[in-house]
């Protein structure tokens, strides 16, 4: 059975706490940031932490239901909105991740290590909910597509998802070295973060239709 995880809402002083913490374990890792830094960073006191929180550990987990929360009820409105078509609620998911990705990347280099070797449960349980449900919301809007007759009729989804996040979370990991084989280094910061979400955003889109809308 699924574990049961909770999103909650956050109080102004619970969000700086977790802001805080977010680029720091960034950073630092988290086993490299102490609570005391936390609070330091974050101008309170470790009680208060304890007292909203109770551990490091479950400041985590409160990180990762804050963010990816917030992720997964974007992709319902998109879901739910019946002035686009199915292609154009595809590309709407598209420009989400790319966006997500490129203008949050402190939480997404935490995501990276906590998939890559966490052995924290509660974290990896809000994970897999978490992939598990956005998948599903993904897998309705392509039987939409393939119902009304635009998508062809065999997708995989979990690859299809695993193209879009993977080829995100490559570049935008990995965006100095792409900077320098492709003579970027000298384009200013804010042009550069402009120019790779245009050619990722592209990109994706192009591969998305050819795959969905093409039979093999």
């Amino acid at each position: 059975m699924c574990p049961q995880i909770i999103f909650m809402d956050f109080n102004d002083k619970q969000l700086k706490i977790i802001e805080t913490a977010e680029e720091l374990f960034a950073e630092m890792g988290f086993s490299g940031t102490s609570v005391r830094d936390i609070a330091d960073k974050a101008g309170v006191n470790v009680a208060m932490i304890s007292y909203y929180f109770g551990s490091k550990e479950k400041l985590l987990e409160a990180l990762f239901s804050f963010r990816v929360s917030a992720s997964t009820q974007i992709l319902e409105s998109i879901l739910k909105d019946t002035q686009k078509t199915p292609l154009e609620k595809v590309n709407m998911v598209i420009d989400y991740y790319v966006d997500r990705f490129n203008s949050n990347q402190c939480f997404h280099k935490i995501m990276v290590r906590e998939q890559v070797a966490s052995h924290r449960i509660g974290t990896s349980d809000i994970i897999h909910h978490y992939k598990k449900r956005n998948q599903d919301l993904v897998k309705q809007l392509v039987h939409e597509g393939q119902k009304t007759g635009d998508f062809n009729k065999h997708v995989d989804v979990p690859l299809l998802m695993t193209t879009l996040i993977g080829t995100v979370s490559h570049l935008v990991t990995t965006q100095h070295y792409y900077r320098v084989i492709n003579n970027l280094e000298d384009m200013p910061e804010e042009q550069f973060q402009k120019h790779i979400k245009k050619k990722l955003s592209n990109h994706l889109k192009f591969v998305f239709k050819a795959t969905l809308t093409h039979e093999a």
